[in-house]
């Protein structure tokens, strides 16, 4: 039985020894495989293999735990592969990490060992400086013959299994420190069950299929999600190093993907690029993402000549659902149903279950005695987050949902982005998406802030379009077209033009970064009060 991510990979291996493994599309300019590389199963196997050993010989095993710099590169894998086999988790550092960042990491994974790539190992000399405890650096181009010994000794003499950790991702949070989640081997390979078992529109083919993924290794996505997916199918794990929208449908058909994964910012960039003979020339059979403004849906797919199949997941859960099968409602935000072992259940602030169609948060667990069995398992030094996550036995996800009669599930937003003013509940997301869709902005972030009568009023944070205007007069204009396609309270009372807006690795807008602490975002120079233009009509 396979039990573990290296087991995954193994019985792919023996299936299709000679299929393309890992692979990375020709960049000019990049430090690294500039040609583009490809590695079977048969060699991938051989490399895993050789640092599998060199890393027992030093001693790794159980209870270590590994940092890994190493970007959206085949080594990542190969190194995660090696590891796993001996019982090692991984704790990813996301590329863009600041120093005090990676720092902190560093300190409360107590990674024992860092491996990074030559361009980066400077930078993670200097964090391990900086660390309270000190652990070896190793370049993955140029590793000493024999590996450093980890501090604190050999590993646990236990065989690795089912519910070993295979790796800590820290997710990103809106406030205080990231938190780090522990991710076993059930973990993954449940997430390669849902995939496979969602079938539908996105059946996959063993043996043949190639996923190309330009989303980071050190979220749950491109590592849990689109890799173990493929370790199940045998398939090829086609790496992007981002998502470069100019050389997006180049990389896919040089890398002839069958598979691609998206995030919602993605498909509006693809449809404002010119169209070209490159729209239809791939061999891409579905994507699978989420986030997608119904807006583009339909349009992309028309474009494009395939469906984008929408689904709905966290670093905590992997993907329990998936609008595979149809009628997929691409006018909505529906994400399907959940999938066999997950419950769910769509509660008020009260925790009590709301009727169907009735927006609540989305909280959820495993069938049978143990709720958290194949999801995350607890927040590292966190028992008490962990708890809170976890109250009444369901895991409270933070996302609003709707679930109609029939079980599908519709997204409305993230539980911290709806605003009450009033007594109305709204959604960020609704009104960021009329704003969006207006030619004069470029983005939108919309956010609560304080009244002093109403509880909370809505602020608009606005980058124009190119040449569009940012005065008074245009505030006043957006919020006018907000009134025309909204009902007036969610409009915004208060409207700035800001340069840009801070965003995550995955290009989503990052809004607790958007002003500084202790700052009134009404009080910021330009900020334009339209409360009293706001009325019923």
């Amino acid at each position: 039985m396979t039990e573990t991510v290296f087991g995954l990979f193994e019985a792919a291996a023996r299936r299709a020894p000679e299929g393309g493994s890992l692979c990375a599309p020709p960049m000019a300019g990049r430090p690294y495989h500039p040609e583009g590389v490809e590695i079977s199963y048969r060699e991938a196997a051989d490399r895993v293999a050789a640092l599998r050993a060199r890393y027992r010989e030093a001693g790794y095993g159980p209870g270590h735990r590994v940092a890994l710099l190493l970007e959206n590169r085949p080594d990542f894998h190969l190194h995660w592969w090696a590891l796993n086999a001996l019982g090692c988790g991984i704790v990813p550092i996301n590329p863009a990490y600041r120093q005090e960042e990676t720092v902190y990491l560093l300190d409360h994974s107590e990674a024992v060992l860092a491996v990074a790539v030559p361009e980066r190992l400077a930078d993670l000399e200097a964090a391990v400086r900086g660390a309270a405890r000190a652990l070896p650096v190793v370049d993955v181009s140029a590793s000493p013959a024999r590996l450093p010994a980890p501090r604190g000794g050999a590993g646990s003499t236990v065989a690795p299994g089912i519910d070993t950790e295979a790796a800590l991702l820290y997710t990103s949070g809106t406030t205080g420190r990231p938190k780090g989640c522990i991710l076993a081997n059930r973990y993954f390979l449940n997430a390669a069950r849902w995939y496979r078992e969602a079938g539908g529109l996105m059946t996959l083919a063993d043996g043949c299929e190639r996923l190309l993924n330009p989303l980071p290794l050190h979220h749950a996505n491109a590592l849990a999600i689109g890799s173990m997916a493929m370790l199940s199918a045998a398939g090829c794990i086609v790496m992007a190093d981002r998502f470069h929208p100019r050389s997006w449908w180049a990389d896919v058909a040089a890398t002839r993907a069958t598979v691609i994964h998206y995030l919602g910012i993605m498909p509006p960039l693809l449809l404002g690029l010119p169209p070209g003979p490159e729209d239809r020339a791939h061999e891409v059979r579905f994507g699978a993402g989420a986030g997608i403004d119904p807006k583009h849906h339909e349009a992309f797919e028309a474009r494009f000549g395939f469906p984008l199949i929408e689904g709905w997941g966290m670093t905590e859960v992997a993907m329990p659902t998936w609008a595979s099968a149809e009628p997929r409602q691409i006018k909505t935000r529906a994400f399907g149903r959940p999938l066999s072992g997950c419950e769910v259940r769509v509660v008020d602030d009260a925790e009590r279950a709301v009727p169907p169609d009735v927006a609540g948060e989305l909280t959820l667990r495993m069938s049978g005695d143990d709720p958290a069995r194949g999801l995350f398992s607890g927040y590292l030094k966190d028992a008490d987050a962990t708890a809170e996550a976890w109250r009444g036995g369901w895991f409270h996800t933070g996302d609003v949902v709707t679930q109609a009669a029939d079980g599908m599930l519709c997204f409305v937003d993230r539980k911290k982005n709806i605003i009450r003013r009033s007594g109305e509940n709204i959604a960020a997301a609704e009104v960021e998406a009329v704003l969006q869709a207006d030619g004069r902005v470029a983005q939108a972030a919309v956010i609560a802030v304080p009244d002093e009568l109403r509880q909370e009023e809505v602020m608009a944070c606005i980058v124009p379009a190119v040449g569009a205007a940012r005065d008074r007069e245009a505030a006043e204009a957006l919020q006018d077209l907000c009134l025309a396609r909204l009902a007036y309270y969610k409009a915004p009372g208060y409207l700035l033009f800001l340069d840009t807006l801070p965003v995550t690795s995955t290009q989503k807008v990052r809004k607790v970064s958007l002003f500084p602490d202790d700052t009134d975002p009404r009080e910021v120079t330009g900020c334009h009060d339209l409360r009293r233009r706001k009325r019923a009509s």
